[in-house]
This record gives structure tokens, C-alpha cells and sequence, in this order.
């Protein structure tokens, strides 16, 4: 007695030699007649190379269109939080540069002009000899000129005491315009007497002459690069 056969579920078999039998001797000119495998293969064949060449023509031009589109979005989109913070920050902005004007003002206030520096030489100059210092040398330099000040280095050699020479450090610093003493050094005659060798740095602020000079250079070398 045969036993049955439970074939509920499986999938039928292909019969590879039938289908390669129905792709052998297709006439090209009454596709009509082809058996269903070979006109579901050109048709699949066909579609897969209508959807190739809209890709390539069309849609891959899209594709990078949008990408772009994306990128600008988010572009955008982080400019319009940084203005957004700018504007919510806005006053306390004006506060921040405010108070920086006045601190600007303040420090240039203790720049001198041109026509104080010679008050300024003769109060550093005063201020070693009020503390009992002999000035061997005392030599102001050629102005180099910056974007909207000026520096007036100033080769100083003074002798003296170990404190007097410090106080007269003390002097140079406590002073209501900037002097800053540089390349500071130290070191004792044969007679045991301290000599101090510094270069004072001064500054000015230009005056108009000096800024309109300034400003005419600045252009020249600009045109020049052109």
C-alpha cells in the first residue's frame, strides 16, 4: 500500500530545461508568439532600463538638487539661531560695548600728545633724581609708530642705592601716564654702587596729522598691491 504524499506547502518545482527551452529559437519579429518566461524577461529587462535611464537623465540631477537644497536648509537655519541669540543678546551687547569705550577712553586718556612728551621725559627724568640717582645716560628714541599710538623707547642708566633704585621702579610705575621699564638690568661699579641699565617704553596717542598720514600710507600700500 502506497503511502500519500503530503506536497500542501511546498512550491513547485522549476523545470530549468523547459525554460531554457522557451528561450531557444524566439523569432524577433512576433514577439506576440514567445512563450510567458522570454516576455517576462524583456519585460522586467525593459522596465529595469526605463528606470535606469530616468535615474540618469532626471532623477540623479534631482537627487543631488535636493542634497544641496538640505544643506542650504540647515545652512540657514543655524544663521537664523545665531541672529536670533544676537537679538535676544542685543542690549546686553550694547552694555558690553559700552563699558568697552569707556575703558578704551579711560586708557587713552593716559596716552600723552606729542606736545606732552617732553612734560613726560622731564617727570621720569625727576623721579630718579628726587630719589638721590645719578643719571649717566638718559637718551629717548625715534617714535615707532603703530596703528593709532606711538612708542618712544628710552635708554636709561642711573646709579644709586639698592632701595633708592627701587623706588624709583615704584615711581616710574605709579605714574598717571603708561611708562614700563624693559631689558632691565643690575649690576655693581668698582666703588660698590648698584647701576641700573633699562629701556623706559613711553606712549602717545597721534594727532590728526599724525592719523591722516597714516591712513594716506595704509591706502597707498594697498593700491600698490593691486
Amino acid at each position: 500500500m502506497k503511502k500519500a504524499v503530503n506536497t500542501k506547502g511546498k512550491l513547485p518545482a522549476i523545470d530549468f530545461q523547459r525554460l531554457a527551452k522557451d528561450f531557444q529559437d524566439l523569432n524577433p519579429n512576433d514577439p506576440g508568439m514567445w512563450p510567458l518566461a522570454p516576455r517576462v524577461a524583456v519585460f522586467v529587462g525593459l522596465l529595469l532600463a526605463t528606470l535606469a535611464a530616468f535615474w540618469w537623465f532626471d532623477w540623479r540631477e534631482q537627487s543631488e538638487t535636493l542634497q544641496q537644497r538640505e544643506i542650504e536648509e540647515l545652512k540657514l537655519r543655524d544663521e537664523w539661531v545665531s541672529k536670533k541669540k544676537q537679538a535676544v543678546n542685543l542690549d546686553a551687547h550694547r552694555e558690553q560695548l559700552a563699558e568697552i569705550d569707556r575703558q578704551f577712553g579711560a586708557l587713552l586718556k593716559q596716552l600723552p600728545n606729542r606736545a606732552e612728551m617732553d612734560s613726560l621725559l622731564q617727570d621720569i627724568n625727576q623721579a630718579g633724581l628726587g630719589r638721590g640717582l645719578q643719571f649717566e645716560l638718559f637718551k629717548p628714541g625715534n617714535d615707532s609708530i603703530k596703528e593709532f599710538y606711538a612708542e618712544m623707547p628710552i635708554d636709561i642708566r642711573v646709579t644709586g642705592g639698592y632701595h633708592e633704585l627701587g623706588e624709583f621702579a615704584a615711581d616710574v610705575a605709579r605714574m598717571p601716564r603708561i611708562v614700563t621699564l624693559n631689558n632691565v638690568g643690575l649690576s655693581a661699579d668698582k666703588d660698590g654702587r648698584l647701576k641700573l641699565e633699562a629701556k623706559a617704553v613711553t606712549y602717545r596717542y597721534l594727532d590728526e596729522e599724525e592719523l591722516a598720514q597714516q591712513r594716506a600710507a595704509a591706502k597707498a600700500a594697498k593700491e600698490k598691491k593691486k
